[in-house]
């Protein structure tokens, strides 16, 4: 069963309270779901969800966990803002191929299916969306994404979860600055792993540390590396794990 939460926003400043607030461009929503995130003023991650159409409203689909904290941090910066923020009681469905009529496109990655919002469970799901992810670099609340993230170091840009050109929002001057100017030395990376290593194993080079091993699907994983010390075999536990750089 998917650990979602579902929320409603609605009223008539919804998009422009959501627009001043998070990642993406809250316009995408004529064209579908909306991948986004809210930041600390420091840049840093605070939570990931979809935005959805529904309507005159907005549903905004996240990690069950960051329920509360998004339920009391969308409500303090709501201020004079004219928006109802409700909890719902629909349920995620996904699956991949084509999108049902009252499903939407994964916007992340065309490969990772649609996402629907239904008022019983989903109980057919038998995909194995950790494989997928790892396949195709996509964090995951909690695991890749968590509260020292900066989403630019976790491929934000990759997934069309940041618009760099829809002004102002929480955490953005940080975030722009990373993009323009600086040269990423950390971050995720797509790596091999022959042997036994379990998700946060430490992945040496040496005897230095050179990042931590993330999410793993068979012989494939997700790291977090230090790019400088990446080059070369590495070491999780007793496995190698190998990055093509």
């Amino acid at each position: 069963m998917s650990n979602r939460h579902i929320f409603r926003l609605s009223g008539p400043d919804t998009h422009s309270f959501l627009q001043g607030l998070v990642t993406n461009d809250v316009n995408g929503l004529d064209n579908g779901l909306v991948y986004a995130a809210l930041l600390t003023p420091q840049g840093k991650y605070m939570a990931d969800f979809f935005l959805v159409p529904d309507g005159d409203a907005v549903l905004l689909d996240a990690h069950g966990d960051q329920a509360d904290m998004l339920r009391q941090r969308l409500g303090m910066y709501k201020l004079r803002a004219n928006v109802t923020i409700e909890d719902t009681s629909l349920h995620l469905h996904r699956g991949l191929g084509d999108a049902p009529t009252d499903g939407f496109a994964d916007p992340r990655n065309s490969e990772m299916g649609w996402r629907a919002y239904r008022d019983a469970p989903q109980t057919d799901d038998t995909t194995d969306w950790t494989a997928l992810r790892v396949a195709h670099m996509i964090p995951e609340t909690g695991v890749e994404l968590t509260p020292d993230t900066f989403i630019l170091e976790v491929g934000f840009e990759a997934i069309h979860g940041v618009d760099f050109r829809k002004g102002c929002y929480v955490g953005q001057e940080v975030t722009a600055r990373m993009k323009h100017k600086t040269t990423l030395r950390k971050g995720l990376a797509k790596v091999t792993v022959a042997g036994d290593a379990t998700p946060g194993s430490a992945i040496m080079a040496g005897d230095r540390a050179a990042g931590t091993l993330l999410s793993r699907a068979g012989n494939n994983a997700i790291a977090y590396l230090r790019f400088d010390r990446a080059g070369g075999d590495l070491q999780a536990g007793d496995a190698t794990v190998t990055w093509e750089g």
